[in-house]
């Protein structure tokens, strides 16, 4: 058996490429939008693709099945209850699939979504599993949220009952020394208390995994419906492209350099100014209503926070790091980026722009101190609700960031606003959204969350 893990960082999300040495058949699960890597491996692997499965309809990202369908010729899997605009291989629970030597057996593992499966992978049809990849089931320290299926159909209730079964019936009936492999890791808003390693095994699952404890099954669901993180509004639209035939990604797709005029009329028009470089450059000087998505955090997902899918969107970035950029824009299904323009790491933009040019005033916490015992500032945590659970500072009002550009009403406007996230970084992104959203008077805190609390435990 060859299996090989693709981890991206950006949007914690794991794909596989499974194959058969003796016979040279292998298949790709859960694959990105760009495919070069699978195809450069089974090349260099000697395997032909010849299958494409999906565990469920990602909500996260746009998945590569029609992309690697069209390079390769494979058929296209999903679990039974999958409905899609596109010709399906419908993987019923018990189904194998034979790769030669190597056997795929497909479990029916509902919960995130109705249609998720796992796929069971052996040496052979009379080995003991080697692993399993559980998708969004069973993750490394948690499983699958199960409110995402308010995307579909099913309520938030009934899909919990589903996992409790999933992970109870199914998953933990497998032998310990099982690895599990799953679609995604720390940072994914596809659950809450994931872990950053990337495999694990059922074994240490059924000891160290919270929701894979012993527990009435009421007790499960009330633990995995509760403190999730707010889902991106992209999600649902994700979910619906990879249920439909759309547009495929290019491997020679570039974005342009645009000269400092196109920028200006952009700007002008309303086009949304991602600004990818770092917190501390930003706030120093940046263009007028630019909003402020550092390249070096989770870019994909919170840019899907802060822009429409199909929104033009215009780049600043780093030297070498605009392809890239519009890249993992692309891999959420955000292809609208019309052009970049690069800053260097002095922050120096074209003079044709100066006007254009703000900075942005970050406070510590001995400011925020101040301003809160004068009672002359809102100050507004864009947190997760598990982590605002976990501790929040008086006085606060809460909008998650996910939330932030559809609940802009919810936002006080009576006093200035100082913005605070756990460390700092998502908090320029929400100031920087407020300032270019027609807020006046808006600053974020310098070391988030974290700064505070060890502000109080040396006080």
């Amino acid at each position: 058996m060859i299996l090989e893990q693709y981890y991206l960082q950006c949007l914690s999300h794991a794909s596989y490429l499974i194959g058969d040495d003796t016979t040279g058949r292998a298949i790709v699960v859960d694959p990105r939008r760009d495919i070069g890597e699978y195809l450069t491996d089974a090349d260099r692997l000697g395997l032909s693709i010849e299958g494409v499965v999906n565990t469920h309809f990602h909500a996260d990202f746009v998945s590569g099945h029609l992309e690697l369908g069209e390079a390769t010729g494979a058929w296209i899997g999903f679990g039974e209850a999958a409905e899609t605009e596109y010709p399906i291989r419908r993987l019923a629970h018990g189904e194998h699939i034979s790769l030669g030597e190597v056997d795929l057996e497909i479990l029916s593992t509902p919960g995130h979504t109705w249609e998720s499966i796992s796929i069971l992978a052996r040496e052979n049809p009379d080995a003991e599993p080697t692993a399993v990849l559980t998708g969004d089931s069973m993750f490394i320290g948690d499983v699958g949220r199960p409110d995402l299926a308010n995307l579909g159909d099913g309520s938030t209730a009934d899909l919990a009952h589903a996992m409790y079964r999933t992970i109870h019936d199914t998953l933990l009936k497998l032998p310990d020394e099982t690895t599990v492999m799953p679609a995604h890791g720390a940072g994914s808003s596809c659950g809450k208390n994931l872990s950053s390693e990337l495999t694990s095994t059922i074994g240490r699952q059924r000891l160290t995994n919270p929701s894979a404890q012993p527990m009435p099954e009421d007790e499960f669901v009330a633990l995995i419906t509760e403190g999730q993180p707010a889902a991106p509004g992209y999600f649902s639209t994700d979910a619906e492209m990879n249920k439909h035939v759309h547009p495929l990604l290019s491997s020679t797709r570039t974005v342009p350099e645009l000269s400092p005029a196109e920028v200006r009329k952009q700007s002008d028009s309303g086009t949304l100014i991602l600004d990818a470089r770092g917190v501390d450059d930003f706030a120093a000087g940046h263009l007028r209503g630019s909003v402020n998505v550092g390249f070096d955090g989770r870019f994909a997902e919170t840019s899907g926070m802060v822009a429409e899918v199909g929104e033009p969107i215009v780049l600043i970035t780093y030297p070498g790091e605009e392809q890239m950029a519009a890249l993992r824009l692309a891999r959420i299904g955000q292809d609208n980026v019309i052009g970049y323009l690069g800053v260097d790491h002095d922050g120096r933009f074209p003079t044709e722009l100066t006007d254009l040019v703000r900075t942005a005033h970050r406070i510590d916490v001995d400011e925020l101190l101040e301003l809160l015992a004068a009672d002359s500032v809102t100050l507004l945590d864009i947190r997760n609700p598990g982590e605002r659970a976990a501790g929040a500072i008086a006085g606060s009002v809460t909008v998650p960031l996910a939330q932030l550009r559809t609940r802009l009403d919810q936002v006080p406007t009576g006093k200035p606003i100082v913005v605070h996230c756990a460390g700092g970084w998502r908090s320029s992104v929400a100031a920087s959204l407020l300032r270019a959203k027609g807020f006046q008077d808006v600053t974020d805190l310098i070391g988030g969350y974290g700064a505070w609390v060890a502000m109080k435990a040396t006080a």
